[in-house]
């Protein structure tokens, strides 16, 4: 048989039914034969109680009184199963019995009385059902009285009810499978749709969903995860191809560029000052590239993996950023404003808190004139620390705000066309803040300036 999950669940079911059956089956075979072998003890009792009372004690013998009118009373009785009755004395010796065993005597068992519950023996090679009750005569114990019935019927009875059981079980099996197993190919057929769909879906068409069931139930469950995992699966595809787009484009302009100016001085001899001015626009771009190549570098490397967390002391890194960025740039005025007065410590990455400080705070120049100050606050909060990037730029527009962390995406405004960038910094910044759990927001107006707020929850904080 072809192992298949439902031909498995159809064996297992049907295996556990097999037992429940199998107890059943024993079950009704031993509730019928009890119930048969009562009956039977019931007319044995019934007979020891009519005719207990019908015995009589003769010249020092125990015999039945009006047996002459028992006899009669027989005769005239239609009885297809006929008691079969005997007095025998303490020591089993037979002192007398009914006509209908002729020659025959009943089986005697010195020691045994079974006044409720008979016992099988075999008489002439046909099985009967005897029970053994003691006589007693003016209170004093005199012999036994032995009552016995054919058992025949009711062993008949009994074996026809084995066979028919013993013959019903394994069609019962055979049958109990097929609808289970039928019951189980319609139960996963939803699967197997499921499946299918799934087989025909690739990276060009990840727009296709899976089928849902009707019902609310753990195949939902499953159809609804995989189609959310396709959906994010599609977005990612989307942003890489998107990102390589970009990619390309501000990859190749730059170049374009590059090969322009090298093309326009090979087409004829220049004065040495052109030549120079032209190698040191080139070196511009160059610098450009590779600016752009770490970053993407940058990029890649974080949606790769995360960098291994370690004990950071904030206050001092956010000091020694300030410091390093005021000697970069001697005519920028860039100030700190500590409102924290003990140790603080983040679990994170020093090098990749650091980048993320530093782009915000490389932007804030970048976009604000060069006489005005940029600060930077660091203050307990009630949710955790906030760190403050305040600069008096020239703001972002609320349109390009929801495009903020998009790769390559610098907004419309053209005065962002005489500012350098490739505009992945923020993209690289919000890739490490949902890294290291923390929380960035950005509040700008246009023309008067941008903050930005650094949430370091408690989660991440040590003192």
């Amino acid at each position: 048989m072809n192992r298949t999950y439902k031909n498995r669940i159809s064996f297992k079911l049907t295996m556990a039914s097999a037992l429940m059956i199998l107890v059943s089956f024993i079950l009704i075979y031993m509730v019928v034969k009890s119930t048969v072998l009562d009956n039977v003890d019931n007319n044995l009792e019934n007979e020891t109680n009519k005719h207990g009372n019908q015995i009589k004690i003769e010249n020092g013998q125990i015999k039945f009184a009006h047996k002459g009118e028992w006899e009669e009373e027989e005769h005239n009785e239609i009885n297809f199963n006929p008691i079969f009755i005997e007095i025998v004395d303490k020591e089993g010796k037979s002192m007398d019995k009914s006509p209908n065993l002729g020659t025959n005597n009943l089986n005697f068992k010195p020691g045994t009385t079974s006044e409720n519950q008979g016992f099988n023996l075999t008489l002439n090679g046909q099985e009967i059902r005897q029970m053994q009750v003691e006589l007693f005569t003016n209170n004093e114990f005199s012999g036994y009285l032995l009552l016995a019935t054919s058992f025949e019927d009711s062993k008949l009875l009994l074996s026809n009810l084995s066979t028919i059981l013993f013959i019903l079980y394994p069609v019962v099996l055979l049958f109990l499978f097929l609808t289970l197993r039928r019951l189980a190919s319609r139960s996963i057929q939803p699967i197997i749709d499921i499946t299918k769909k799934a087989e025909i879906i690739t990276k060009d068409n990840l727009n296709e969903r899976l089928p849902s069931s009707r019902y609310k139930d753990e195949i939902n469950s499953l159809s609804v995860s995989i189609n959310h995992l396709l959906e994010r699966v599609e977005k990612g595809v989307l942003r890489e191809k998107q990102f390589t787009s970009d990619a390309s484009h501000e990859l190749r302009t730059p170049l374009a560029i590059l090969k322009g100016n090298f093309e326009v001085l090979i087409r004829k001899p220049r004065p040495q000052e052109e030549y120079v001015e032209k190698i040191k626009d080139g070196i511009v771009i160059i610098d450009k590239l590779n600016a752009i190549l770490d970053q993407l570098l940058t990029l890649a490397r974080l949606q790769k993996n995360a960098s291994v967390d370690e004990e950071v002391d904030l206050i001092f890194l956010v000091s020694d950023i300030v410091t390093s960025i005021s000697e970069q740039y001697p005519n920028r005025s860039i100030q700190l404003e500590n409102k924290i007065y003990e140790k603080l410590y983040i679990n994170a990455n020093e090098k990749s808190t650091a980048i993320i400080i530093e782009n915000l705070v490389q932007n804030a120049i970048k976009y604000s004139p060069v006489e005005k100050t940029i600060k930077l606050i660091l203050e307990q909060g009630t949710d955790g620390i906030h760190l403050y990037i305040v600069d008096q730029g020239i703001g972002i527009s609320d349109a390009d705000l929801a495009k903020i962390y998009q790769p390559f995406f610098r907004g419309g405004s053209h005065e962002l066309g005489r500012i350098n960038g490739a505009g992945l910094g923020l993209s690289i910044v919000k890739k490490l803040c949902d890294i290291y759990k923390i929380n960035i927001s950005i509040h700008s107006e246009k023309g008067k300036g941008t903050t930005i707020v650094l949430l370091f929850p408690p989660a991440i904080l040590h003192s």
